[in-house]
Parts: C-alpha cells; sequence; structure tokens
C-alpha cells in the first residue's frame, strides 16, 4: 500500500524499514539461465532462519543527490552500492518516483560468508523499498522482485520452509511457502569456521557454473531431488531429508570445484566437520549437514539434540562459534520507530 503518513515527513522524505530472514537452501541451484533477471536453471528448497535477522530501512528524498548505503554503521561504497542502485532503478522505473534514497541496514549474523545474507538484505531491501515508494504488491509479486536483487532472496519473503519454482521468465519464477515455520522442530547450527567476506562473490560463481562439465548433471536430476526433498520435510521425515540434502550440497560444490577456474569454498575445517557429521549419523543421531557459497558448514538436527550438537562442534578445531536459528517467518514491515527484534 501507499506510504502512510507515519512515512511521510515533512521534508518530502518518504521512509520505511522492513525487516528479513536468511534462509539455507536444501535442494539448491547453481547457474542462471537468465543472468538479468536471475532465472535460475532449477528450482530449490529452502528454509528461513528466524533467528537471524536483516533490518532495512529506506528513504526516498527529493533533496539526495545519489543514493547512500550503510550496514552495520558502515558505509558502503563501489560495486555493493552500484548493485543496490541498480535495484532501486526498478522501484523507481515501477513506481515513477524521481527519488535518489538513503539505505541503512543491520544484522545479527555475518555477513558475506555463506549464510545468505545478501537473501535477507535484498528481501528486506525490496519490502521497504516498495512500501516507501507506494507500490501496492502482494508476497507473490515482492517475490518476484526480490528475486531481481539477488535470486535467494525471493526464498525470503515467504515463510517458513520455501520452494522457488524456477520458471521460464520473470512472470513465473518466484517462491512459495510450502510449510510454516512450526510445521517441524528443525534447527540450524551453523558451524563459523571463517567470518571474513569470502574471495569469489556467488553472482561470479553463478556465471562461472556453466564452464563445469557436470553442471549438466546437476540440473537435470533437479526435478527428482526436489520431490524427495519436498516429501521429506512434509513427512519430517529425517533419515530420507538427511540423505538428499547432503548429496545436494556435494553436487553443488562439485560443479564448483570443476568450474573454471575452480572455486574452493570449503576450508580444511569445513572437511572435518562434514566428516564428523556423517560418523555421528552413522551412530544414530539424527545430524546432517550442508554448505551454501561459503566455507560455513549449517548443520541441520532437530530441537530435542540440538544442544548436545551445539556443544560437540565447539569442540572441533577451527569452528570458531556456533549460531543456532529455528524455522522462521516472513519478510515482513516494521514501524519506523520499532528495534530489530
Amino acid at each position: 500500500m501507499p506510504p502512510g503518513n507515519d512515512r511521510k515527513a515533512e521534508n518530502g522524505e518518504l521512509k520505511a524499514a522492513a525487516i528479513a530472514h536468511p534462509n539455507i537452501a536444501f535442494i539448491k541451484y547453481w547457474g542462471n539461465a537468465d543472468n538479468t533477471l536471475n532465472i535460475p536453471l532449477n528450482g530449490s528448497i529452502s528454509m528461513n532462519l528466524g533467528d537471524l535477522v536483516t533490518r532495512t530501512e529506506v528513504a526516498f528524498q527529493p533533496h539526495y543527490e545519489q543514493d547512500t548505503l550503510s550496514i552495520n554503521d558502515s558505509y558502503i561504497t563501489g560495486a555493493s552500492l552500484e548493485r543496490v542502485s541498480r535495484f532501486l532503478d526498478i522501484i523507481r522505473e515501477l513506481s515513477e518516483l524521481k527519488f535518489f534514497a538513503r539505505i541503512t541496514s543491520e544484522t545479527n549474523f555475518p555477513i558475506g560468508a555463506g549464510i545468505a545474507s545478501s537473501a535477507a538484505a535484498f528481501a528486506a531491501l525490496c519490502m521497504a523499498a516498495a512500501e516507501a515508494a507506494g507500490l501496492k504488491m502482494d508476497d507473490v509479486e515482492l517475490s518476484r522482485l526480490a528475486r531481481r536483487g539477488s535470486g535467494s532472496a525471493c526464498r525470503s519473503i515467504p515463510p517458513g520452509f520455501v520452494e522457488w519454482h524456477a520458471g521460464a521468465g520473470d512472470q513465473d519464477s518466484c517462491a512459495y511457502s510450502i510449510a510454516p515455520p512450526d510445521h517441524w522442530d528443525l534447527v540450524d547450527c551453523i558451524a563459523i569456521v571463517q567470518t571474513d567476506h569470502k574471495s569469489v562473490s556467488s553472482s561470479v560463481g553463478h556465471a562461472l557454473a556453466h564452464t563445469s562439465p557436470l553442471l549438466p548433471a546437476f540440473t537435470s536430476d533437479a526435478v527428482r531431488r526436489l520431490a524427495d526433498c519436498r516429501k521429506a520435510i512434509l513427512e519430517r521425515d529425517f533419515d530420507n531429508f538427511a540423505g538428499i540434502v547432503e548429496t545436494d550440497s556435494n553436487l553443488m560444490h562439485a560443479v564448483m570445484i570443476t568450474s573454471t577456474p575452480p572455486i574452493f569454498y570449503w576450508e580444511p575445517a569445513s572437511l572435518v566437520i562434514m566428516k564428523t557429521i556423517t560418523r555421528w549419523r552413522e551412530k544414530g543421531l539424527a545430524v546432517c549437514y550442508t554448505l551454501d557459497a561459503g566455507p560455513n558448514v549449517h548443520v541441520l538436527t532437530t530441537s530435542d539434540l540440538s544442544a548436545h550438537i551445539v556443544n560437540e562442534l565447539g569442540q572441533i578445531p577451527g569452528v570458531v562459534r556456533v549460531i543456532t536459528s529455528k524455522p522462521g517467518g516472513e519478510a515482513r514491515l516494521q514501524n519506523l520507530s520499532s528495534d530489530q527484534s
């Protein structure tokens, strides 16, 4: 809906704020059919991480001479600001708004380290900017729009467990919830082995995916993996869920390391954790791993085991800390006076 009176200041400023959660992909995509529109080669399934939050405030102002971006109290310039400005250009075109904007964003988790920070960032930016610009959009439209900023951001718009239908173009490439956050008491225990920004961005990696001879195998089998994962989630079948999630993660990283040039996101500690998780599951623990485009390992388990798993992960050399999260809700608007919680 158009900005209300509380979002329009006397100086003509149009403001809105929103929060969104990153998501962890259980069935992943790597490589685009359309790099401009971020149309993926295959669909994907993910879970929003409710305890990890990005809060973004957007203020359009007639007197601003350019867009500005601040993340966690640091002013951002260069390629990151240009990417945000290009996304805001889409908002400006749709709304016919000519103003530049001030964007202020805060997170409570490491960014650029393989925890889908761009997904949360562009989902929150999309919702706040659309509201401030007066655009009337439903969740499907917001999902499509968020995808233009970062592909996986479309999955952070709906709540809980989410499936992104790859589609054939802009109109049908969007994400839907397949189960609410309280459907399954999964916990993502993220073993942090590196907090620095990864050396190769996901957008660069997607472009290189087509150079891997394994990409056709990864994409052609995606329909089966999607069906198996969807069924396992809906039936809360951890054994089948674990097998398909680990296979999918390994397949994606096989594409990465066979690209030209190869991309190695794993660190030595990443591999140690993966092998340890495999041993734990062989002993009967409900636990599995998956890695996005980064070295940090997402260790999935059930809530009754999460405290034990966190403690055990903390004993593994190379693990800096462990961040936990239960399934989370949808991206949503916030009152401008609200805090991040």
